[in-house]
């Protein structure tokens, strides 16, 4: 009888110690984690962002496949499927929410007042309604804007002086908020010149060839701002712009290197990465959502590419080394 109760008191504590191992993954963490990706169209500054936060994770001990899952979705610039993938997320009641651009936030935000959310690719945070202010973001939500206030205006000056336009096209989604803010802010920095600023809108990305046709005769210069529409269609926008000897500035440096004359911006990666860092603090219960400061990138530069200033026929000048980096040597 002894015996036999020693075999039961070996198997139980043996029980016990498997499923006290199978709390832990291999990686030593508590519990593996579910991060909820959602991002509103695939376009290289968007996905450089997300392979940026995923590798601040990574930095923080958060192996996929060991310790943290991501369920990635991507909503085809569609902002229903925005709002179902953001449901989905809330009803699996993932441990968080990574939401990359402002409509993907948006319905992130809609969905959960309790799941925490980092954004990113966010023009204006405030404006879209996802914070109350950068210094004291919302109960769940913080992350990264992507517009630095020095960064349009550098664009425009430049324009403007070394190009001599007199008239500068703008091609955005007039439904994106996040575009809509960058466009008032290009009025602004025109203010006080003679340059026209020439808006052509729409809607969805088969749109955008049309529209960068409807600046032909009308604009000097096209300027596209970081709206996610206009971005994913990019290469309809050069190809105009090259038939024509317009040039093509961005309000990002991955369009430059797709093709744009120049434009002022950082990497979109390292942006992504700030998110991450701020996500690893959130997931490891060192701070909340709403003890973490929204933050936008600090190095700003100005990028000329020098082989899309050949196809759009402008003459580089010596001087522009002075304030600029170039693509292409």
């Amino acid at each position: 009888m002894k015996r036999g109760l020693g075999v039961i008191s070996l198997l139980v504590l043996s029980l016990i110690l498997l499923v006290g191992c199978g709390s832990e993954d291999a990686s030593g963490s508590e519990e593996s984690v579910t991060v909820g990706i959602t991002q509103i169209v695939e376009h290289p500054s968007l996905d450089a962002a997300t392979e940026g936060f995923k590798k601040a994770l990574e930095d923080n001990g958060y192996v996929e496949g060991e310790n943290i899952e991501y369920d990635e979705q991507l909503a085809q610039g569609d902002m229903n499927n925005a709002q179902t993938i953001a449901k989905n997320f809330a009803g699996d009641e993932v441990d968080m929410i990574f939401a990359n651009a402002t409509p993907s936030a948006q319905a992130a935000l809609n969905a959960t007042k309790e799941i925490p959310i980092v954004f990113t690719s966010v023009t204006d945070p405030v404006g879209a309604e996802l914070v109350t202010s950068f210094e004291e973001p919302g109960d769940n939500i913080t992350g990264t804007s992507d517009t630095h206030p020095d960064a349009i205006p550098q664009t425009i000056n430049f324009i403007v002086d070394e190009i001599g336009a007199k008239s500068i096209g703008v091609i955005y989604n007039s439904g994106e908020q996040n575009s809509t803010v960058q466009v008032d802010t290009v009025k602004e920095a025109l203010e006080g010149t003679d340059v026209e600023l020439v808006e052509a809108t729409v809607s969805t990305s088969a749109e955008v060839q049309q529209a960068a046709e409807s600046l032909v005769g009308r604009a000097d210069a096209i300027y596209v701002p970081t709206d996610n529409t206009v971005v994913s269609a990019l290469e309809a926008v050069l190809g105009v712009a090259e038939s024509e000897q317009i040039p093509v500035f961005a309000g990002e440096l991955d369009s430059v290197e797709r093709g744009a004359l120049a434009g002022s911006g950082f990497s979109y990666e390292d942006l992504g990465y700030e998110t991450g860092e701020m996500a690893a603090q959130i997931l490891k219960g060192d701070k909340d959502p709403s003890e973490i400061e929204v933050s936008y990138p600090k190095n700003l530069k100005l990028v000329i590419n020098k082989e899309a200033a050949e196809k759009m026929g402008v003459e580089i000048k010596e001087e522009w080394s002075e304030k600029a980096e170039f693509l292409g040597e």
